[in-house]
């Protein structure tokens, strides 16, 4: 595996070295027409609590089949995944669900909320499921100020949302529970350039309170605001690029993964 390193920043960050998620040996095979598809190949992977750690590569590779592996959606074939200090690999359907919901926050490419339930609705609905109506409902307020969704927005239904203020609305639902890791699966994929800046500025934001942030992702730009860049292809890592020492704002991020992804192969 390639590993490309960005000058280091000199400041120490006591988070930086705790593992929140490991896997040993992580494999998934799925069986297509009798023919077994070997779409992770043997993964050893850490995941650094407070990173941003973001996942690249062809169409095919195995991205988002790893996200899922990471966060309990799927099951591995092989291996095993430890989250938070739990082989969550080894849970029942059962408790592997209840796990998800106080441990993980989740946005996908698709919002999906219910066009039944006024966007405060939809995100109480989550919140529920953990904590008291009184403690969701302030943090949805908190986290709806954050993300720039006025009161008015708050009851809106999803029909009545533009793109840019779904996707919001579908980061405040991801976040309400205080994840331990918050997962997004191609979360700009569907928003134009100036919706994606406000979504990407949102996850670099709360990264930088602590929030640790996995996200698959096809675009250069996304990919560079994180702290660490996996490339995946064939099942594998092929190479990793670290970001850490270049500010959230520094231009050279995106050179320095362009680059990055020129030398993969991208």
């Amino acid at each position: 595996m390639t590993t490309l390193l960005a000058p280091r920043s000199t400041k120490t960050d006591p988070m930086a070295a705790t593992a929140i998620i490991t896997t040993d040996k992580l494999s998934k095979t799925f069986s297509n027409a009798g023919a077994q598809q070997h779409v992770l190949k043997n993964l050893d992977l850490v995941i650094e609590q407070g990173s941003f750690t973001v996942i690249m590569g062809p169409s095919g590779a195995g991205k988002s089949t790893l996200l899922y592996a990471l966060s309990g959606m799927d099951r591995p074939t092989l291996g095993s995944v430890t989250f938070d200090g739990q082989v969550i690999s080894e849970y029942s359907e059962d408790r592997l669900a209840r796990f998800r919901r106080t441990h993980c926050g989740f946005m996908f490419q698709q919002i999906y909320l219910l066009d039944s339930l006024s966007v405060m609705d939809n995100v109480m609905a989550v919140g529920l499921l953990t904590k008291g109506r009184s403690a969701v409902r302030e943090r949805a307020n908190e986290l709806f100020d954050l993300v720039g969704l006025t009161t008015a927005d708050r009851k809106k239904f999803p029909s009545m949302l533009s793109g840019g203020e779904a996707a919001r609305a579908g980061l405040v639902r991801g976040l309400i529970n205080n994840p331990t890791v918050f997962f997004a699966d191609e979360p700009t994929g569907q928003l134009n350039s100036e919706f994606s800046r406000v979504v990407l500025d949102l996850l670099t934001t709360i990264n930088a309170s602590g929030q640790t942030i996995v996200m698959v992702t096809h675009d250069v730009r996304s990919a560079a605001n994180g702290s660490r860049i996996l490339y995946l292809r064939d099942g594998t890592i092929q190479g990793e690029l670290d970001l850490t020492g270049l500010e959230s704002a520094d231009p050279a991020r995106t050179e320095c993964t362009a680059t990055f992804l020129a030398e993969m192969g991208w």
